[in-house]
């Protein structure tokens, strides 16, 4: 039986039509779905009642206006209609954010992307035959061009390509890798997980910090059917090691009739060492050292979209494209097109660093990066309530890449008067643009370096949007 109270509340609430005629809503039915509205509606009463049938005696019963239930609902149409997947700004530092899309694209690219989905392609069409061709085809000359290889495949990503290169190569023998190699990989993945799931058999050898050649040789029998080196590119063993290299596994693959391959991880065409970065082993010294198949990344230091890249032998690659997987895992014509046009910023290697905003974002000099922050705190600091600060600081590679590395750059440090650093970061991340930063020492961290230059004044404005606050400049 319902208390006097509780009855009261709950015939205060407004009927689902009374909502839809106030003037709010009806603004919204001209630009929204009116099913959408109308569930809408629903969902905010429906929870008005429940909370006024759950509460306990001596509790305030809550009594909506109209005004606050239609506040609710426009606000929920709003957050329905908005898409789930959106550009956000990333101020972590973290260059290859993988929670935040990893590498975002070169300016050719995005063109590319858009000149594609805007209408029909060649995606599995050869115009000089006037005839089928192969969608294998877009990319596959100017990877063997960059790389060296023979031929080349793309894959949805590199667990992908990983897990077919096994799957046929080496499905029901054994693979045989350095028990030190056998990663984790983002999403808890295993090294040894994926090779179970292609068939293969996994045949450690060495100890977790030491392999020889003569491990390698030592675990091969009949049942061998690939020799394995995966590159540790999320995490470093330092001090007593010893490893195999490609080129050492390469000769001793020749000497047995084994196939050799290298999980580069990442995958790098541009030496790192030149921008002061840890040398990281480039997809070209592996094919070079002779090693058979070599898989990386497409999404993160090579900066393009999120594909899988296998490159090698020709001989192997045909027997790869035949297996059932390569229909499964292959990718579409919108990573394609991003594709073909980040591999042909790299013919020109200085225009790459320039073009590609992942290279670019790992070549700034602490000079620029510090008059960046300087603006900003400028910027920031006119916005009524807001302190911001100039700190040195260290950015990130990410992506599971180069670990141990330390970009030195300054940060914008953010101080508030009405909310906590936390309460802050929240409320950029619910912003039309949404901004991420992280936070340390009881302040809100900008840092310039994941910032593009073009995204420097509407990172401020996400500032004073946060703060109610319009700024037109």
């Amino acid at each position: 039986m319902l208390s006097q109270d509780k009855t009261k509340a709950l015939r205060s609430i407004p009927a689902v039509e009374t909502l839809l005629a106030a003037a709010p809503v009806a603004e919204l039915l001209k630009d929204h779905p009116r099913a959408l509205v109308v569930a809408a509606a629903r969902e905010v009463t429906a929870q008005a009642r429940q909370a006024i049938l759950v509460s306990s005696a001596g509790d305030r019963l809550l009594e909506l206006s109209l005004d606050d239930l239609v506040a609710k609902l426009v606000a929920r149409v709003h957050a329905a209609a908005r898409p789930h997947l959106t550009r956000v700004i990333n101020a972590t530092g973290v260059v290859v954010h993988t929670n935040l899309g990893r590498a975002p694209l070169a300016e050719s690219a995005r063109r590319a992307l858009g000149t594609i989905a805007e209408g029909y392609s060649t995606l599995e069409y050869d115009l000089e035959r006037g005839e089928r061709g192969s969608r294998h085809d877009h990319c596959a000359d100017l990877l063997c061009e960059l790389t060296g290889a023979e031929a080349a495949l793309v894959v949805n990503n590199n667990a992908a390509a990983v897990l077919m290169v096994l799957a046929a190569l080496a499905a029901g023998r054994e693979v045989v890798v350095a028990r030190g190699q056998l990663v984790e990989i983002g999403g808890s993945f295993r090294i040894p997980e994926v090779m179970a799931a292609s068939g293969c058999r996994l045949r450690e050898v060495g100890t977790t910090n030491k392999v020889y050649p003569r491990d390698y040789a030592a675990a091969i029998g009949e049942e061998t059917a690939l020799l394995l080196k995966v590159h540790t590119s999320n995490y470093r063993i330092l001090g007593f090691t010893a490893s195999v290299s490609g080129a050492e596994l390469a000769v001793l693959g020749a000497q047995h009739g084994l196939p050799t391959m290298e999980d580069l991880g990442s995958g790098v065409l541009m030496d790192l060492s030149e921008i002061g970065l840890e040398k990281e082993p480039t997809v070209q010294e592996s094919i070079a050292a002779g090693v058979d198949i070599v898989t990386f990344s497409g999404d993160k230091l090579l900066g393009g979209p999120q594909a899988g890249i296998i490159v090698g032998k020709k001989a192997l690659l045909d027997k790869i494209k035949r297996h059932p997987l390569a229909r499964a895992l292959r990718v579409g014509k919108l990573t394609l097109a991003a594709l073909e046009a980040t591999l042909r910023l790299y013919r020109d290697l200085e225009r790459a660093w320039q073009e590609i905003p992942t290279l670019r974002a790992l070549r700034l000099g602490v000079g620029e990066l510090r008059e960046r922050a300087e603006r900003l705190a400028r910027a920031i600091n006119a916005i009524s309530g807001l302190s911001a600060t100039v700190l040195p600081g260290v950015s990130e590679v990410g992506g599971g890449s180069l670990p141990l590395a330390e970009l030195p750059t300054y940060v914008v440090g953010i101080s508030c008067d009405h909310w906590t650093p936390d309460e802050l970061a929240a409320t950029l991340r619910q912003g039309a643009l949404p901004v991420i930063g992280r936070i340390k020492d009881n302040r809100l961290l900008l840092d310039p370096r994941t910032v593009a230059p073009e995204e420097d004044k509407l990172l401020v404005r996400a500032l004073g949007a946060a703060l109610g606050i319009s700024r037109g400049d």
